[in-house]
């Protein structure tokens, strides 16, 4: 094989057991394996599952220890059968192997693996860094396979398996690869996720703030203008619809009056500081609860969790934004139903609005409403990246089956990204618009623009209907809808694209 002679064969098996055999006592156990390879810094060193495979494959005795006629039947055998494996990947039969004969052995063999991934198990193959893999670098590599006819896809589950996680959480094998061994799980997530996030939360919330004004602006109003309704009674359809957009159009007109442009904007500094922490630990807590739940179903990949797992994690991620942010959205909810014509603006009306309420119920003020805007956080987070993820799931292995790739190699445009994260956050936001509404109306209790006052969630749920109808309960949608939609399209897209800045899945 490789024009190499008995006499160096037997020279270089010779070699490699005594070298396995560190203390010369003529065979090997468990932890003499472990030891022989730490000492060559082979990267199944840290694969103590392996270790017990390979064991197995060269014991054929059973006795829980290797001999040297046990290490020299296993090495003959499994060197005839990775040449065989080589020559049949050397299609020009120039003796070396390069990434295409290496990709296009793989899709022959039906395994998928993207561009990033083969360039790392390449590298590492290689040692010399030529360009080539010679049989030499193949066979040293993958000589300890526990494989009775090793073939790719065993290749790449004992690569997968060699690697370790350093304290950033990225795979390695000895120290030279990065992320092909996806079913290892990081301890800690990448700080790259909150970065992301915070971006993501930080531009959308901005680009969208006049609407979230308007929609807080409606929910606080408790009276109930039935201009549609009567005209619609009174057998006058056309006088109807022509109706349905007052509420909205009276809003802007008063949110105008009360200070032009800065009162569509109120607000919108002290959502940009929640929104930076909110949105990174969201996703962040996201991808860290997908790792997780990942590990409990025993696969460690992330991207195949079962789709209750899906859910939970995208549950809690955004229930645990909601606890730390909350005190900041009850003061933004709360300042906002203060602005009026002639009052006080920006910084003056924060300190102002942060002293009422400290005096008012103290440090319970800036929780009132928390257990409903968890009871509405949790689905609707749940929901939001539920339906993005299998959307996103969808079209890339789509995508992936048309340009006959790895989904990995195949990237979502920013229209594609922008569409599937407005539909996604439009379905969610309106399933759990009673709950949103339920919140903000006790945290902005007893202010200017809702002097309502309320005992608890039931009071507040019994007014609202009392008053308004089943109808008040969507009370502000219509600018709610038009907010989340650009707003979770424009998260998305700068999620998605920060994380390929980053380098990050």
């Amino acid at each position: 094989m490789d024009g190499e002679s008995q006499k160096d064969r037997d020279a270089r098996i010779e070699k490699l057991w005594c070298t396995l055999d560190s203390r010369k006592e003529g065979q090997i156990d468990i932890n003499g394996l472990r030891r022989g390879l730490t000492k060559m810094d082979h990267p199944l060193k840290n694969a103590d599952s392996l270790l017990h495979d390979v064991l197995e494959a060269v014991d054929t005795s059973g006795d829980g220890q290797i001999q040297y006629n046990e290490f020299r039947v296993f090495v003959d055998h499994t060197e005839r059968e990775l040449w065989q494996l080589f020559e049949s990947i050397d299609r020009d039969h120039n003796g070396s192997l390069d990434k295409a004969e290496l990709q296009a052995a793989f899709s022959r063999a039906g395994l998928a693996i993207s561009s990033a991934k083969l360039d790392q198990f390449f590298e590492e193959v290689d040692t010399n860094h030529d360009g080539e893999i010679s049989f030499e670098e193949w066979r040293n590599f993958l000589l300890f396979i526990p494989a009775n006819a090793p073939n790719l896809r065993a290749i790449l589950s004992y690569y997968s398996a060699t690697g370790t996680v350093n304290y950033e959480g990225d795979v390695h094998i000895n120290t030279s690869l990065n992320g092909l061994g996806e079913d290892s799980i990081a301890p800690i997530i990448h700080n790259g996720y909150f970065i992301a996030g915070g971006m993501a939360g930080m531009v959308s919330r901005t680009a969208t703030a006049p609407l979230d004004r308007l929609k807080v602006y409606l929910i606080a109003q408790t009276s109930r203008k039935n201009a549609a309704i009567d005209a619609a009674k009174s057998g006058s359809p056309v006088k109807a619809v022509g109706h349905l957009g007052r509420p909205l159009v009276d809003a802007t007109k008063d949110l105008w009056a009360a200070g032009g442009i800065r009162s569509l904007f109120a607000g919108n500094g002290l959502n940009v500081v929640k929104v930076m922490p909110e949105s990174a630990i969201k996703f962040g807590a996201y991808e860290a609860s997908k790792r997780a739940l990942a590990k409990l179903e025993g696969h460690n990949d992330p991207r195949h969790l079962h789709a209750s797992s899906q859910f939970v994690a995208g549950g809690l991620g955004g229930a645990i934004a909601q606890c730390v942010v909350y005190p900041l959205d009850t003061l933004k909810f709360r300042m906002q139903c203060e602005t009026v014509s002639g009052g006080l603006h920006g910084n003056a009306l924060i300190f102002q609005t942060a002293r009422k309420m400290w005096k008012s119920s103290g440090f319970g003020a800036y929780y009132r409403g928390l257990p409903m805007g968890l009871a509405g956080m949790f689905p609707y987070s749940a929901i939001d990246l539920f339906v993005f993820e299998n959307l996103k799931s969808f079209l890339l292995s789509r995508r992936a089956r048309v340009n006959r790739c790895h989904e990995e190699d195949v990237a979502l445009s920013n229209l594609a990204t922008g569409t599937i994260g407005a539909f996604s956050g439009a379905v969610s936001a309106t399933i759990v618009y009673p709950t949103n509404l339920i919140r903000t109306r006790l945290q902005a209790q007893g202010t200017v623009n809702h002097p309502s006052t309320y005992t608890g969630i039931w009071d507040v749920t019994v007014k609202t209907v009392a008053e308004e109808g089943f109808r008040g309960l969507f009370k502000g949608v219509t600018p709610n809808l038009l907010k989340v939609a650009p707003a979770m399209s424009i998260s998305y897209v700068v999620y998605e694209n920060s994380k390929r800045i980053l380098g990050i899945h």
